[in-house]
C-alpha cells in the first residue's frame, strides 16, 4: 500500500489577522516553530515507510511561495495542483484523487490541512497505520481528536459504541456542527464524541465513487478540470472554466455525512487547528505568568496574555487575558475571549477597500520581495530584494519613472536598448515609458532602493513583454 499525503494549502486564515493575510496566509508563516506550518505538515510524514512525496493543492497566487518553501526543506512533491479559485475541500480532494488515480489506481490518500499542529508525531503515525487497515474494506476514515475540554469552536463526530471488525476503528454515527457550551460539555462527558480534525485517509477510488453517488455535479466538474489540466512550469493548473463551474462544498457535507462508509479513528495526538490567536497561544510555551511573548516585548503585571511584536518595541502594563499583535502596518489588541471577532476587522477592511487584509508591507514575488518604506503625493520608496539568479519581467510603466540605487550585490539592468551592470552605490534612472528589466546575475541577494515618481504609482501600472514566471 502506497500512501500519498494530499496537503490542502488554501484559505486565508482571517482569524489570525494581522499576521495572516490573503497573499501570505497562516499556513505559509512560521507561527509555532522556525518552519512554516506548510513545511511542518510536509515534514511530519516525510520519511515514513510507504509514504510517497506529497501532492499540494493551493491557489494560483501562492504557487511560488509553496514551491520555494518545499525547496527550502529539500522535498520534491508529487505535484502542485493549482486551483484557479477556492471551492472548499470536496472539490480540492476530488481533484487530487483524480490526479493520483492517473499515477496509481490503488493510491491511498492521506488528506492533511496545511495549518494544523500535531504534537505527538509517533501517535499520529500509529493512528494513520491503524486507519490504513480499514481502507482495504472500502472505509472512508476520519480522525477524531480525543477532547480534553468542551470546545465550541470545533465540529464533533459521534461514534458508534462498538468497534468495527478492526479494534480501534468505529463506524461514524453522525457529524455534529459546532455546539454551544452546554452541548459541548454534554458531548465530552458522554465519551461518545470526538473533535472533527478534518484529516482523512481513504482510497481514491472509494472517495470518487461516493462523491459521484452523492454529488455528481462536483465529481463531473472536477473530472473535466483534471482531464483538461495543463502544465505551467513545474505546476499543474486545473482547467479554469471547468473548475470555476464546480459548486463549493466541504468534504463533510458532500460525502462524509451521507456515506455509509464513514469510520473514525480516535487520535490523542496533541492536535490543534490554530484557528485563532487563543489557539496559537495554547500550543506555545508560556512563562511563569502564563504569557506567550515574542519579539521586542516589555511587560509589567501582565498575565495569561499573548504579546507579539514584529517590527518595534511593544510595552504592556497591568492587563490580563489579552492578545496584542504588532506588525509594520497594523496592530491588533483584543480580549482573549473575543478573538473570534477578528474576522469582523477583515470584513471591515474589505468593505472599505483597504489593503491591510490582502498584503503585508513586505510583498513576496517569485524573484524575491519588495517592501514599501515611505510614500506620499506623487512618490513612493521601496526596498527591493532580488534572489540570486532571478530576474523581474521585461516591463514598462505608463505613469511612473523609477530611480534604482544598488545597496548590496550586483544588478544587470536593461533600460531601453542599453544593458549595463551596477554594483554597490551605483544608480540608474528609468524614464516613464522605457522598457526595462532588473536581474541579479550574482550569487548573493541583490538589495536596492527604488524611488518611484509620477501621477499614478499603483502596482497595476505594469505592461509585461516577457516574464520567465509566465505571469499575465
Amino acid at each position: 500500500m502506497k500512501i500519498y499525503p494530499v496537503i490542502l494549502s488554501g484559505g486565508s486564515g482571517t482569524r489570525l489577522w494581522p499576521l495572516s493575510r490573503a497573499v501570505l496566509p497562516k499556513q505559509l508563516l512560521p507561527l509555532v516553530t522556525d518552519r512554516t506550518m506548510l513545511q511542518e505538515t510536509v515534514l511530519r510524514v516525510h520519511g515514513w515507510a510507504d509514504v510517497m512525496p506529497p501532492l499540494i493543492v493551493c491557489g494560483n497566487e501562492h504557487r511560488f511561495l509553496v514551491a520555494e518553501q518545499l525547496r527550502q526543506i529539500g522535498v520534491e512533491p508529487t505535484a502542485i495542483l493549482l486551483e484557479p479559485e477556492g471551492r472548499n475541500t470536496a472539490p480540492a480532494v476530488a481533484s487530487a484523487a483524480l490526479f493520483l488515480s492517473g499515477i496509481d489506481p490503488d493510491a491511498v490518500m492521506l488528506v492533511l490541512p496545511a495549518d494544523h499542529v500535531i504534537g505527538d508525531i509517533a501517535a499520529f503515525e500509529q493512528a494513520v497505520r491503524l486507519a490504513a487497515q480499514a481502507t482495504g474494506s472500502g472505509s472512508l476514515v476520519t480522525f477524531g481528536i480525543v477532547p480534553d475540554h468542551p470546545e465550541t469552536g470545533y465540529g464533533y463526530i459521534r461514534r458508534e459504541s462498538a468497534s468495527s471488525r478492526i479494534e480501534g476503528i468505529y463506524p461514524v454515527a453522525e457529524f455534529v456542527e459546532k455546539p454551544d457550551l452546554e452541548k459541548a460539555q454534554r458531548f465530552v462527558s458522554s465519551g461518545e464524541y470526538a473533535w472533527n480534525s478534518g484529516i482523512f485517509l481513504f482510497r481514491t477510488e472509494v472517495y470518487l465513487n461516493e462523491l459521484m453517488q452523492f454529488r455528481p455535479d462536483i465529481a463531473g466538474a472536477c473530472q473535466k478540470a483534471v482531464q483538461d489540466a495543463y502544465k505551467d512550469m513545474t505546476f499543474c493548473r486545473l482547467h479554469e472554466v471547468s473548475y470555476l463551474a464546480c459548486p463549493s462544498e466541504s468534504i463533510d457535507y458532500a460525502v462524509m455525512e451521507k456515506t455509509s462508509k464513514a469510520a473514525v479513528v480516535l487520535a490523542d495526538i496533541g492536535w490543534n487547528d490554530v484557528g485563532s490567536w487563543t489557539a496559537l497561544s495554547a500550543v506555545q510555551q508560556a512563562d511563569d505568568e502564563g504569557n506567550v511573548l515574542r519579539g521586542d516585548v516589555y511587560t509589567d503585571s501582565v498575565k495569561n496574555s499573548l504579546v507579539r511584536a514584529d517590527t518595534r518595541l511593544v510595552a504592556v502594563i497591568g492587563l490580563d487575558n489579552i492578545v496584542v499583535v504588532e506588525t509594520k502596518d497594523a496592530v491588533l489588541i483584543s480580549a482573549k475571549d473575543q478573538v473570534q471577532r477578528v474576522k469582523n476587522v477583515v470584513e471591515h477592511l474589505k468593505h472599505k477597500k483597504r489593503s491591510e487584509h490582502q498584503n503585508h508591507s513586505r510583498v513576496y514575488r517569485p524573484w524575491g520581495c519588495y517592501e514599501s518604506i515611505d510614500g506620499g503625493d506623487r512618490f513612493q520608496v521601496k526596498r527591493i530584494t532580488v534572489n540570486p539568479g532571478e530576474k523581474l519581467s521585461l516591463q514598462m510603466h505608463h505613469h511612473r519613472a523609477e530611480h534604482w540605487v544598488v545597496v548590496t550585490g550586483t544588478a544587470r539592468v536593461t533600460n531601453g536598448d542599453v544593458e549595463q551592470l551596477l554594483t554597490e552605490n551605483e544608480s540608474i534612472y528609468i524614464p516613464i515609458g522605457s522598457t526595462h528589466r532588473l536581474e541579479n546575475p550574482g550569487k548573493v541577494p541583490l538589495h536596492l532602493i527604488e524611488v518611484q515618481s509620477g501621477a499614478y504609482l499603483g502596482e497595476d501600472d505594469i505592461v509585461r513583454f516577457d516574464d520567465v514566471y509566465k505571469r499575465a
